[in-house]
């Protein structure tokens, strides 16, 4: 009779796991905790500072002159308050490269420009822009539509730009944001007065 083959290992030996494989596992172990632990601070700190984040809006304005002449030349100037509002109660917040563009029927009018500025915790600035354009001259068509409008004694303007904001969230950070504003603003050219519109980059 033929005898069977031993095995290399006896029936009771067990593979042991190499101290490096239990190393690598307690490390991702920690890892994993550590990410959680700072997901649930991040979001109890977010609910206790309840950050909002800062904005830009139009609170009013107002068509100062509008004129144009027999030759199609256009000339304008316009009141503009933007106002800049920070309902954090606890941090300042910074605005920068603050510019918005005023047009008409597509053709810019006026640029309104502010230097960097920061506004207190749970407060607002305001900027009066009064903008004067150069004269602009038009064509045929678009006289004819500067025209229409003020016989309708309704005329509207495209106002677009942005401005940067940076404010700090607790100790959880600085944060960024874009505030674009991007709306329409209408007059009554007889007595020059702002037909009052949403017009703000914060979300509805």
């Amino acid at each position: 009779m033929s005898s069977k083959p031993h095995s290399k290992f006896s029936p009771g030996q067990e593979r042991r796991t190499h101290p490096l494989v239990w190393c690598g596992a307690i490390i991702c172990t920690i890892l994993t905790l550590a990410v959680i632990i700072a997901g649930i601070v991040t979001f109890i700190g977010y609910l206790v500072i309840h950050p909002r984040v800062p904005y830009v809006s139009v609170i009013n304005a107002h068509l100062d002159r509008v004129q144009i002449d027999y030759a199609g030349v256009l000339e304008i100037q316009v009141t503009v308050v933007i106002r800049a509002q920070n309902g954090n109660e606890k941090a300042h917040a910074s605005f920068s490269n603050s510019g918005y563009t005023l047009s008409l029927n597509g053709e810019d009018v006026a640029q309104l420009v502010a230097p960097p500025f920061e506004v207190s915790k749970n407060s607002s600035v305001d900027f009066n822009y009064v903008v004067q354009s150069s004269p602009i001259p038009l064509g045929p068509e678009e006289a004819e539509d500067v025209d229409v409008a003020l016989k309708r004694d309704l005329i509207t303007f495209d106002l677009k730009g942005s401005a940067k904001v940076r404010w700090r969230v607790g100790r959880l950070g600085s944060v960024g944001f874009l505030c674009r504003l991007t709306c329409q603003l209408r007059f009554h050219p007889l007595n020059g007065t702002y037909i009052p519109s949403r017009c703000s980059s914060k979300a509805k």
